[in-house]
């Protein structure tokens, strides 16, 4: 069985804006769409309104979403093979089990009972933090949500030797037939002065082309895989977060690995992914890690 493409929706206008996305991205790859709503409903009306004469308001509402969503996509991609759900359960942990069996699973950037006016909403940040497969969050100006650009940005870290972050973005520019950039941030260390050894004469030069070969090995097996794709390539000295936020601005989608930790409150995102889901200016991709 293929492995669907999955959308979280919630009637809000980002969720929208996501299966509309989504639904591109399915059709590029070939795979069936699949638009989940899901909701705790049932706890909130009690077992007398679901055993009423009719269904709950609750699961009208939620069929209601589910099938806006459908019609949508259909309109927009009538081709697209389109199949729809209502889960009775908790939002997170229902895509959390969802992103077990998906290609991949999309979110707004934020939902309906976010606080107006927070950067991400509380879902996709989770879901993003703990999904099994790759999670795209939706977001950006016009001309990233469009595609205008024509330019899929990869942010390489440390961990990104042929990772799966690295071949999720070659695909994807495959597939699209535009220029994947791959940028690659370094900085100076303090401690970095002419008398060390291997620093002799010009510090920067020595980070810059140890940053340079890092991402030639990274990317070794994926550009002999994937011949076709255009490759540029960038090192850049700053802030890994504040470089690929300036790039996000030119590309139709930016790839980072998954950087997450434990903490006594669970699993967190690493400060560039985290930073980049609230402001990139394109949809983000946040690729998990499998060991």
């Amino acid at each position: 069985m293929e492995s669907p493409l999955v959308v979280g929706v919630d009637g809000s206008d980002p969720s929208f804006q996501a299966a509309d996305w989504a639904a591109d991205e399915a059709l590029r790859h070939g795979l069936p769409l699949r638009l989940v709503y899901a909701s705790l409903w049932q706890r909130y009306e009690g077992a007398a309104l679901a055993t009423g004469l009719g269904r709950p308001d609750g699961q009208v509402f939620a069929e209601n979403i589910v099938g806006t969503a459908a019609e949508r996509v259909m309109c927009r991609t009538p081709d697209l093979k389109v199949v729809t759900d209502v889960l009775p359960e908790d939002t997170v942990d229902a895509l959390l089990r969802e992103s077990r069996h998906a290609f991949a699973l999309v979110t707004g950037s934020r939902g309906r009972g976010d606080i107006a006016g927070l950067l991400l909403g509380s879902v996709s940040l989770a879901v993003a933090a703990r999904a099994h497969c790759p999670v795209i969050v939706v977001r950006g100006d016009k001309a990233g949500l469009a595609g205008t650009h024509e330019r899929i940005t990869l942010g390489l870290g440390d961990a990104d030797i042929d990772s799966a972050a690295v071949r999720f973005a070659f695909r994807e520019a495959e597939l699209r037939g535009c220029t994947l950039n791959v940028v690659r941030a370094w900085r100076l260390p303090a401690h970095a002065t002419p008398e060390h050894p291997l620093l002799a004469g010009d510090p920067a030069r020595y980070h810059e082309e140890q940053a340079s070969a890092r991402l030639d090995e990274a990317l070794k097996a994926a550009v002999s895989d994937h011949p076709g794709v255009r490759v540029r390539r960038a090192t850049v000295e700053g802030p890994a977060r504040k470089v690929l936020l300036a790039r996000s601005a030119a590309a139709d989608l930016l790839v980072v690995g998954a950087r997450r930790r434990h903490s006594q409150f669970g699993m967190q995102l690493g400060r560039v992914a985290h930073t980049v889901l609230h402001h990139a200016s394109c949809p983000v991709a946040v690729v998990p890690q499998h060991s």
